[in-house]
């Protein structure tokens, strides 16, 4: 009972977070404007251009991962290792962050992959992916210095200024963001700690994280490691070719508004609702768009990419519905 009560409770917080965030930003909006930015204004074509890249990126960490089980003895299909992936990210949405357990769940009933080895491997890309994230946010910041410091004196924009001048309520929500990273980082330690109890458990989980010394095909790993963020910020950019307001930015803008959403979504609420927005917003109006053009951005982004995962998540379930358990199949041989 206590533990479904905690689930209920992280949800709760979640959405309540991201509800009362996104609240603050939109209280004042002109919905009909933004009816008619979706109806009238925009260029779908750029938006329905971008959504086989949001593909490819889960397609992409699904046969990346299957490669860092295969030196621990595991040959999982790779379609369904993809479409673990596929409703890993959906049920994301319901429940920040038991994605991760969902997936390696999956893979435990269908293709016999040891569940503490398979979150092993799956701490073991998500250092990977963190220490990734690390290199491109320092080479973004070093990069920006001088590029900021021209748009600040061509526009008589003064950062001091604007920090001087940001709202109290503004201020409240990155303290609030910042608290609730810190207490569900706590609560993941609290989760490691007892994992050390169990023995087995933990002897497991490492042999999953250090699965990346015996990949055999190195390259290739990084191959899909760098493939999977391109392809997640081609998702993202094709996106400002569909608004008159940010189809002229620069690629640099770009870069930075990917750079601070990624780590905006660190913040566990369903898909990063709330922080992400924020944060992109805020950016973007530092790169000179209005405001009202910066939410409706976001708005209408954030809610076709969520959608994307929405149907993704579906189709893997159904896939994974129909598929035979591999108790049926050769377990030795790899399958597609």
């Amino acid at each position: 009972m206590r533990r479904y009560a905690g689930i209920l409770a992280k949800v709760a917080l979640s959405l309540i977070l991201g509800s009362a965030i996104l609240y603050w930003m939109y209280r004042g909006v002109d919905f009909s404007a933004l009816r008619s930015v979706m109806v009238r204004d925009m260029d779908w074509g750029w938006m329905i251009l971008s959504l086989p890249f949001g593909i490819l990126a889960q397609a992409f960490r699904g046969w990346r991962w299957r490669q860092t089980l295969q030196p621990l003895g595991y040959r999982p299909r790779a379609a369904i290792a993809v479409c673990a992936i596929f409703v890993s990210y959906a049920v994301s949405l319901v429940v920040p962050r038991i994605g991760e357990f969902t997936r390696c769940g999956i893979l435990a009933q269908k293709d016999k992959v040891s569940f503490v080895k398979g979150l092993g491997t799956v701490v073991t890309e998500r250092i990977v992916d963190s220490l990734l994230l690390l290199v491109i946010t320092a080479s973004v910041i070093v990069a920006q210095f001088s590029l900021f410091d021209r748009f600040f004196n061509r526009t008589g924009f003064n950062l001091a200024d604007t920090l001087r001048g940001f709202s109290w309520q503004g201020w409240l929500v990155t303290l609030v963001c910042l608290v609730v990273m810190v207490f569900f980082l706590h609560l993941l330690l609290r989760k490691m700690t007892f994992y050390d109890k169990v023995k087995s458990t933990l002897k497991g989980l490492a042999e999953g994280i250090l699965s990346l010394r015996a990949v055999k095909n190195l390259p290739l790993f990084a191959a899909f490691t760098l493939a999977i963020w391109l392809c997640y910020f081609l998702h993202y950019y094709l996106t400002f070719f569909c608004f008159d307001a940010t189809r002229n930015l620069s690629l640099s803008c770009a870069v930075v508004t990917f750079v601070v959403g990624s780590i905006a979504v660190i913040v566990p609420t369903p898909n990063g609702a709330g922080p992400w927005h924020f944060a992109v917003k805020t950016m973007l109006i530092l790169y000179g768009v209005g405001e009202e053009d910066a939410l409706f951005f976001v708005f209408i982004v954030h809610g076709v990419q969520t959608l994307l995962i929405v149907a993704l998540g579906l189709i893997g379930y159904l896939w994974i519905s129909f598929a035979p358990t591999r108790d049926r199949a050769i377990i030795n041989q790899q399958q597609i």
